[in-house]
C-alpha cells in the first residue's frame, strides 16, 4: 500500500491540456497500491462522475475537486487585463456538503464569473467553505506568486486569509520538476525551489502544514511528448515555436518512491497528502428520482389523483366506452406510476404538449418505449393506440425495476424553441438545462492534428489520414487490423511519420471539444445548481450541465428528449399549403392507414423525406417486398437496423409466399403471425417468454434489456 496519494491531478476533462484517461488513471493507481486519488480539472468538474464511478469499481476513495481561477479584483471585475484568468486555487471536497459546495462554486464561477475563464473570488469562498480542502495550487497560485515576487508580507497575509476561509483545511502545496535540462531547471524548478524555501518560513510563521503534489497532466514519463503536442493544439502553436507554451515533461504520475526522492528535504509533505485523504468521507453521488413539481388543481389531494382524473377523461375521448379489459390496464399503469413516484413526469409531459398544440406546434405521434402506455395515449403524450397495436406497458416502465421514464418528444423545427421557452418560463430558468456533449479526437482527426504541429507535409498527412476506413468510431487497434499499410507506417523509415502515427494513437480518445446534446434537456425541482454542476454555452441562452447523458439520470434529475424534425415541418408546410391552395383543412392525425396510393409510393420506394425510411437501403427493400399494409411498415422500420437486417430477404420472401412460415412451436404461432413466423419486435420477445417461460411481466422487460443493443 502506498503512503503518497496524488492531490493535484488533471484528467482529460482539463480539455487539450490534461492527458490522462480516466479508465488508465485507475489502472495505475491501483497497481501502485494508491489508497485515494484527486481530480482537479481546470476550472470544470466535466469528469467528476466518470472518475467516481471508476475509482469506486477499483476499491480507490475518490477525491473530488478542481483547480479554481479565484478572481483577483472580485469576480464582477471584468475591465483589465489582469481579470481575464485569476491566481489558482486547488479545492477538493471533504464530504457530501464539501462536494455540494464545489458544485456551486463551479456553476457560480461559469455562470456568474465567467470572464476569458470560469472564475471565483474570495467572497464566494467564505459562503460556501464548508466540507472544503484548500491547498496554494502551483506557481501559478497567489501566494506562490507574492514569493516569486519577494513580497513575503503579502504572501503571508494571502496565507492567513486562507486560513481564515479554511481552517486547518489549508495547506501550502509545494512541486519540484526536475528535469536536467538548463531550459527548465533555471526556470520552472527555480521558481518551486524559491517557493519551497519561502513555504518553509511561512509555515513556521503561520502553522499551515506543507503537501507535496506532482500537478499530473499525463499518466507515464513516456506521454510527455504526445501531450506536448496536445499543448501545441490548445494554444494554436506549431513545435518548434520558440514562444510557445512548455511543460517540464515532469508531470507524470509518479510513485511514491518518486515522491519521497524529490521531497527528501521535507518528507511531512509527502505525508501530509495521507492526512488529506483521510480527511475526505466516502459519500454517494447518484440519488433518488427528484421529479419537478407540477402544480395541481386544488380540488384534487394529490398528483396521483390529478393524474387518475385526466387519464380516465383522455381515455374517454379516445376509445369512448371504457371496458373492464381498458380500466384494468390503466389502472396497473396508473399504479405502477404511483408506486414509481412518477405521476409528476406524466403531467408535465402533457402539459408542454398541450402547450405545444395550443401554439400551433407540429408535434410527433410519439416514438419508442413509451408507445406502449395506454396512460400516454389517454393523455395525448402519443398518438399511437398501444392496445390496438399490442404494445406492453412493462417496455416502458418495468415494476421490477426502478429506472427513470424516457420519452423521446418531437416536434417541429421551428416550434422546439416555443415548447423549450415555454418549460423555461413555466420552471424557472434556473431549472432547466442542455445537456452537454464532449467531443473527442478521432484516429483521422488525431493523425491531421498531430500532424499539422509537427509539420508533416500535407500530402503525407492527407495521405494517412485516408488510410483510416471511413466508419464512426473505428480506433486505431481495428483500422491497424483492417489496414495493413497503415499498420506499416508505423514503423515507416519518414520518422516524422512514425511519429505522428505513435503521438495520434496516445491522443486518440482525447477530449477535443465541448458540445451541447442535439434534443437532451434537464428539468429540476430546484435550482439546478443546487445537485450539479452548471456550464454555459455560445448558442444558448439556456445553463449547460457538466456532466454528460450517460451520467445526469443517475443523480436523479429528469431527461428528456426535445427533438426537432424536419419531416414534421414538411407535413406542417402541406398541410398550411393545401389549406392555402384548396381550402381544404387537414388533420394528419386522422389521415386513413390504408390509403392505396400510399402504399402505392412505399411500394416503388419513393419515400424521401420520409422519417426512417428515405435511406437508400431502405428504398431497395421497400420495392422488393412491395408494403399493402401499414403492419409491414411498421416490421421494416424495425427490420431495418444492424442485427435484424438479416432476416429482411426471409420476411420479403414469406410475405410473398416464397417461402414456408413455419414456427418453432405451435405456441409461438399467436404471438409471430402478424411477422410471419419471423420474431421481430422486442415486445414480441417480451410476450414469447412470458407464454413459453412463464417470465413475469418485469422479468420479461429484463429479458427484452439484456438482449438490447445498447449492450
Amino acid at each position: 500500500m502506498s503512503n503518497f496519494v496524488h492531490i493535484h491531478l488533471h484528467t482529460q476533462y482539463s480539455i487539450l491540456d490534461g492527458a490522462s484517461k480516466i479508465s488508465e488513471l485507475m489502472e495505475i493507481a491501483s497497481t501502485l497500491g494508491m489508497p485515494a486519488v484527486a481530480i482537479t480539472d481546470h476550472g470544470n468538474m466535466f469528469g467528476v462522475k466518470e472518475f467516481h464511478n471508476a475509482a469506486k469499481e477499483k476499491g480507490i476513495k475518490p477525491i473530488i475537486g478542481i483547480e479554481a481561477y479565484v478572481a483577483r479584483r472580485g469576480m464582477s471585475e471584468t475591465t483589465v487585463k489582469d481579470d481575464r484568468s485569476g491566481d489558482h486555487l486547488i479545492i477538493l471536497a471533504k464530504n457530501y456538503s464539501g462536494y455540494r459546495n464545489l458544485v456551486k462554486l463551479v456553476s457560480l464561477s461559469w455562470t456568474e464569473g465567467f470572464y476569458y475563464k470560469p472564475r471565483i473570488d474570495k467572497e464566494l469562498l467564505k459562503e460556501y467553505n464548508e466540507g472544503l480542502i484548500a491547498t496554494s495550487a502551483c506557481i501559478a497560485g497567489e501566494i506562490p506568486t507574492a514569493i516569486l515576487n519577494n513580497d513575503p508580507e503579502t504572501a503571508e497575509q494571502v496565507a492567513l486569509e486562507y486560513r481564515e476561509i479554511f481552517g486547518d483545511d489549508f495547506y501550502l502545496e509545494i512541486q519540484r520538476h526536475k528535469t536536467g535540462d538548463p531550459y527548465y531547471d533555471n526556470d520552472t524548478l527555480a521558481k518551486q525551489n524559491t517557493v519551497i524555501e519561502g513555504y518553509k518560513k511561512l509555515s513556521e510563521l503561520t502553522g499551515i502544514k506543507i503537501v507535496a503534489s506532482n500537478d499530473v497532466h499525463f499518466l507515464k514519463a513516456e506521454d510527455a511528448e504526445a501531450h506536448d503536442r496536445l499543448i501545441c493544439l490548445n494554444t494554436g502553436k506549431e513545435l518548434d515555436d520558440p514562444d510557445r507554451l512548455r511543460y517540464t515533461k515532469q508531470e507524470y504520475f509518479k510513485t511514491e518512491e518518486e515522491m519521497r526522492e524529490l521531497f527528501h528535504d521535507c518528507p511531512e509533505a509527502v505525508d501530509n497528502t495521507m492526512e488529506i485523504a483521510a480527511k475526505v468521507e466516502h459519500y454517494e453521488l447518484d440519488h433518488e428520482p427528484i421529479m419537478p413539481e407540477f402544480p395541481i388543481p386544488v380540488e384534487f389531494e394529490s398528483k396521483d389523483d390529478y393524474l387518475r382524473h385526466i387519464t380516465y377523461e383522455g381515455a374517454g375521448e379516445r376509445w369512448g366506452e371504457i371496458s373492464d379489459e381498458l380500466r384494468e390496464r390503466l389502472d396497473f399503469e396508473l399504479e405502477t406510476i404511483k408506486k414509481m413516484g412518477y405521476p409528476g413526469y406524466f403531467l408535465i409531459v402533457q402539459d408542454f404538449l398541450r402547450a405545444a398544440r395550443e401554439m400551433g406546434v407540429s408535434v410527433g405521434p410519439g416514438r419508442g418505449s413509451a408507445a406502449g402506455s395506454a396512460v400516454a395515449y389517454a393523455l395525448r403524450i402519443t398518438d399511437i393506440d398501444p392496445i390496438k397495436y399490442r404494445l406492453l406497458f412493462e417496455r416502458f416502465l418495468n415494476p421490477d425495476r426502478i429506472s427513470m421514464p424516457d420519452i423521446d418528444i418531437d416536434f417541429d423545427e421551428d416550434g422546439r424553441e416555443q415548447v423549450l421557452k415555454y418549460v423555461v418560463e413555466k420552471y424557472g430558468h434556473d431549472r432547466v438545462a442542455h445537456i452537454i456533449t464532449f467531443g473527442t479526437m478521432a484516429a483521422k482527426g488525431a493523425i491531421r492534428d498531430v500532424a499539422r504541429v509537427q509539420k508533416l507535409q500535407l500530402s503525407d498527412a492527407d495521405r494517412l489520414a485516408k488510410l483510416v476506413p471511413e466508419r464512426p468510431g473505428i480506433t486505431f487497434r481495428q483500422a491497424y487490423e483492417e489496414v495493413p499499410e497503415l499498420k506499416r507506417e508505423r514503423n515507416s523509415d519518414n520518422e516524422l511519420i512514425a511519429r505522428t502515427l505513435q503521438y495520434a494513437e496516445a491522443l486518440e480518445g482525447s477530449v477535443r471539444q465541448t458540445g451541447t446534446h442535439a434534443c437532451g434537456i434537464i428539468i429540476g425541482r430546484d435550482p439546478l445548481n443546487e445537485h450539479i454542476p452548471l456550464s454555459i454555452a455560445k448558442d444558448t441562452d439556456l445553463y449547460v450541465t457538466q456532466y454528460d447523458g450517460n451520467h445526469v439520470e443517475s443523480m436523479g434529475l429528469l431527461k428528456m428528449d426535445f427533438l426537432g424534425l424536419k419531416t414534421l415541418s414538411i407535413i406542417r408546410d402541406a398541410v398550411d399549403n393545401i389549406k392555402l391552395s384548396k381550402g381544404i383543412d387537414v388533420d394528419i392525425s386522422k389521415v386513413p392507414l390504408d390509403d392505396s396510393k400510399t402504399f402505392e409510393l412505399y411500394a416503388n420506394g419513393e419515400t424521401t423525406a420520409l422519417f426512417q425510411f428515405e435511406s437508400d437501403g431502405m428504398k431497395k427493400h421497400l420495392r422488393e417486398l412491395k408494403p399493402n399494409r401499414f403492419e409491414d411498415l411498421i416490421a421494416m422500420n424495425a427490420l431495418y437496423r444492424p442485427g435484424p437486417m438479416e432476416y429482411i430477404p426471409k420476411f420479403i420472401k414469406r410475405k410473398h409466399g416464397l417461402e414456408k412460415i413455419d414456427y418453432l412451436l405451435p405456441e409461438m404461432e399467436v404471438h409471430l403471425r402478424d411477422t410471419y413466423g419471423i420474431t421481430v419486435y422486442q415486445e414480441q420477445v417480451m410476450l414469447l417468454s412470458q407464454e413459453l417461460a412463464g417470465f413475469s411481466k418485469g422479468e420479461a422487460d429484463s429479458l427484452r434489456k439484456a438482449m438490447g443493443k445498447k449492450k
